[in-house]
């Protein structure tokens, strides 16, 4: 629960499940998160070792984000608590 305990973590872990995503993109699936929280989530994602960080040299910079090994081994959790989550709406 430490890993993926917070409000957001989980939310950022299930978009990651379609795959690889900008940042921009991801964020925006994220209705209400600001930019701080979200910086500051996916680099302790990163940090965890649940996701890894593609920086591309280019202007502007361009940042992408997947799930690594141990991030994926979080699917049929996040799966679950989607589903309970649609049946107990």
């Amino acid at each position: 629960m430490n890993l993926i305990g917070t409000k957001w973590k989980p939310l950022i872990l299930f978009h990651l499940l379609e795959g690889e995503l900008r940042s921009g993109v991801l964020q925006s699936k994220i209705l209400a998160i600001s930019n701080k929280m979200f910086t500051q989530t996916v680099r302790e994602l990163e940090k965890d070792g649940l996701i890894l960080r593609k920086v591309y040299p280019v202007v502007p910079p361009k940042v992408e984000y997947k799930l690594s090994t141990k991030g994926k081994s979080l699917e049929p959790i996040l799966r679950s608590l989607d589903d309970w989550g649609l049946n107990n709406m």
